[in-house]
Protein backbone atom coordinates (compact mmCIF):
# COMPACT_ATOMS: atom_id res chain seq x y z
CA UNK A 1 0.00 0.00 0.00
CA UNK A 2 2.81 2.10 0.60
CA UNK A 3 3.83 1.92 -3.10
CA UNK A 4 0.20 2.83 -4.19
CA UNK A 5 0.24 5.85 -1.69
CA UNK A 6 3.65 6.84 -3.37
CA UNK A 7 2.90 6.41 -7.12
CA UNK A 8 -0.74 8.44 -5.91
CA UNK A 9 1.60 11.30 -4.82
CA UNK A 10 3.82 11.34 -7.92
CA UNK A 11 0.91 11.51 -10.30
CA UNK A 12 -0.54 14.47 -8.28
CA UNK A 13 3.05 15.99 -8.45
CA UNK A 14 3.27 15.59 -12.13
CA UNK A 15 0.22 17.33 -12.79
CA UNK A 16 -1.81 14.16 -14.01
CA UNK A 17 -4.31 14.26 -11.08
CA UNK A 18 -5.65 17.30 -9.35
CA UNK A 19 -5.59 17.40 -5.64
CA UNK A 20 -9.35 16.89 -4.91
CA UNK A 21 -8.65 13.44 -6.71
CA UNK A 22 -5.63 12.72 -4.93
CA UNK A 23 -7.61 13.12 -1.43
CA UNK A 24 -10.40 11.36 -2.71
CA UNK A 25 -8.58 8.52 -3.63
CA UNK A 26 -6.52 8.89 -0.36
CA UNK A 27 -9.33 8.33 1.43
CA UNK A 28 -11.30 5.44 -0.80
CA UNK A 29 -8.06 3.81 0.48
CA UNK A 30 -8.00 4.37 3.88
CA UNK A 31 -11.85 3.21 4.21
CA UNK A 32 -10.87 -0.09 2.18
CA UNK A 33 -8.41 -0.99 4.80
CA UNK A 34 -10.35 -0.01 7.75
CA UNK A 35 -13.53 -1.86 5.71
CA UNK A 36 -12.43 -4.96 4.45
CA UNK A 37 -8.51 -5.76 5.59
CA UNK A 38 -9.74 -8.89 6.72
CA UNK A 39 -10.82 -9.63 2.75
CA UNK A 40 -6.47 -9.97 1.95
CA UNK A 41 -6.43 -12.85 4.32
CA UNK A 42 -4.02 -16.01 2.64
CA UNK A 43 -5.32 -19.19 2.92
CA UNK A 44 -2.84 -20.09 5.51
CA UNK A 45 -4.17 -16.78 7.35
CA UNK A 46 -7.57 -18.50 7.45
CA UNK A 47 -6.46 -21.44 8.98
CA UNK A 48 -6.21 -19.21 12.05
CA UNK A 49 -8.94 -19.40 14.45
CA UNK A 50 -11.41 -16.84 13.01
CA UNK A 51 -12.53 -16.05 16.75
CA UNK A 52 -9.53 -14.84 18.11
CA UNK A 53 -9.52 -11.76 20.06
CA UNK A 54 -8.15 -8.27 18.77
CA UNK A 55 -5.96 -6.08 20.58
CA UNK A 56 -8.13 -2.85 20.03
CA UNK A 57 -11.87 -2.43 19.04
CA UNK A 58 -11.66 0.21 16.17
CA UNK A 59 -15.11 1.88 16.20
CA UNK A 60 -13.87 4.65 13.16
CA UNK A 61 -11.54 6.47 11.21
CA UNK A 62 -10.85 9.69 13.47
CA UNK A 63 -8.61 11.66 11.51
CA UNK A 64 -6.22 11.45 8.53
CA UNK A 65 -3.24 13.78 8.82
CA UNK A 66 -1.52 15.30 5.92
CA UNK A 67 1.69 16.56 4.95
CA UNK A 68 1.04 19.72 2.50
CA UNK A 69 3.61 22.32 1.19
CA UNK A 70 1.06 25.34 1.82
CA UNK A 71 -1.24 25.68 4.78
CA UNK A 72 -3.26 28.32 3.70
CA UNK A 73 -3.75 26.72 -0.01
CA UNK A 74 -4.69 23.44 1.83
CA UNK A 75 -6.94 24.54 3.93
CA UNK A 76 -8.60 27.34 1.41
CA UNK A 77 -9.36 24.36 -1.28
CA UNK A 78 -10.66 21.95 1.72
CA UNK A 79 -13.18 24.53 3.03
CA UNK A 80 -14.51 25.73 -0.66
CA UNK A 81 -14.31 22.37 -1.97
CA UNK A 82 -15.75 19.99 0.64
CA UNK A 83 -17.28 22.47 3.48
CA UNK A 84 -14.80 21.50 5.61
CA UNK A 85 -14.31 24.19 9.04
CA UNK A 86 -11.25 25.22 10.61
CA UNK A 87 -11.16 24.56 14.15
CA UNK A 88 -8.17 25.80 14.60
CA UNK A 89 -4.63 27.12 12.87
CA UNK A 90 -1.30 27.27 13.57
CA UNK A 91 1.71 28.43 10.92
CA UNK A 92 2.83 24.80 11.12
CA UNK A 93 -0.79 22.93 10.87
CA UNK A 94 -4.72 23.45 10.91
CA UNK A 95 -7.49 21.36 11.95
CA UNK A 96 -10.31 21.27 10.07
CA UNK A 97 -13.92 19.31 11.51
CA UNK A 98 -15.52 16.80 9.36
CA UNK A 99 -18.50 16.13 11.01
CA UNK A 100 -17.38 13.96 14.47
CA UNK A 101 -13.89 13.67 12.77
CA UNK A 102 -11.39 15.90 11.14
CA UNK A 103 -8.74 15.87 8.83
CA UNK A 104 -5.00 17.36 10.08
CA UNK A 105 -2.73 19.29 7.63
CA UNK A 106 0.87 19.50 8.85
CA UNK A 107 2.93 21.61 6.79
CA UNK A 108 5.89 19.57 5.16
CA UNK A 109 8.83 19.72 2.78
CA UNK A 110 6.95 17.27 0.38
CA UNK A 111 2.67 15.92 0.14
CA UNK A 112 1.62 12.79 1.48
CA UNK A 113 0.41 11.13 4.02
CA UNK A 114 1.37 11.68 7.51
CA UNK A 115 -0.72 9.44 9.46
CA UNK A 116 -4.23 7.96 10.28
CA UNK A 117 -6.00 7.55 13.28
CA UNK A 118 -8.67 4.92 14.57
CA UNK A 119 -11.16 5.74 17.63
CA UNK A 120 -11.02 2.98 20.14
CA UNK A 121 -13.17 2.10 22.91
CA UNK A 122 -12.36 3.13 26.29
CA UNK A 123 -8.92 4.79 25.11
CA UNK A 124 -6.10 4.73 27.41
CA UNK A 125 -2.81 6.00 26.59
CA UNK A 126 -1.18 4.12 29.17
CA UNK A 127 -2.92 0.58 28.62
CA UNK A 128 -2.44 1.43 24.63
CA UNK A 129 1.58 1.21 24.93
CA UNK A 130 1.51 -1.71 27.21
CA UNK A 131 -1.19 -3.91 24.74
CA UNK A 132 1.06 -2.83 21.26
CA UNK A 133 4.20 -3.62 23.00
CA UNK A 134 2.87 -7.32 24.55
CA UNK A 135 1.73 -8.24 21.53
CA UNK A 136 5.71 -7.48 20.00
CA UNK A 137 5.32 -4.33 18.28
CA UNK A 138 8.96 -2.57 18.33
CA UNK A 139 7.54 1.09 16.61
CA UNK A 140 5.52 2.03 19.19
CA UNK A 141 5.68 5.52 20.09
CA UNK A 142 4.28 7.45 22.32
CA UNK A 143 3.83 11.72 22.35
CA UNK A 144 1.99 13.00 25.53
CA UNK A 145 -1.77 11.53 25.28
CA UNK A 146 -0.87 9.50 21.65
CA UNK A 147 0.19 6.55 20.79
CA UNK A 148 1.25 5.60 17.49
CA UNK A 149 2.51 2.52 15.67
CA UNK A 150 3.15 1.36 12.07
CA UNK A 151 1.54 -1.12 9.80
CA UNK A 152 3.11 -4.17 7.99
CA UNK A 153 3.85 -1.22 5.26
CA UNK A 154 5.40 1.14 7.05
CA UNK A 155 2.12 3.49 7.28
CA UNK A 156 1.81 5.76 10.59
CA UNK A 157 -1.20 4.53 12.73
CA UNK A 158 -2.71 6.54 15.95
CA UNK A 159 -5.33 5.53 18.60
CA UNK A 160 -7.54 7.85 20.40
CA UNK A 161 -10.59 8.21 22.39
CA UNK A 162 -13.94 8.04 20.38
CA UNK A 163 -15.60 11.46 19.32
CA UNK A 164 -12.29 12.81 20.05
CA UNK A 165 -12.07 16.27 17.75
CA UNK A 166 -9.39 18.61 17.67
Amino acid sequence: MNNEIENLVDTYESGQMTRRQLVAKLGMMMGFVSGVGQLWASESDKAEPENIGSTFEAVEINHIALRVTNITRSRDFYTKHLGLKVARQSSNSCFLNCGNNFVALFRGQEAGLDHYCYAVEDYDVNKAEQKLRAEGLDSVRRQGNRIYFNDPDGLTVQLAAKNHLP
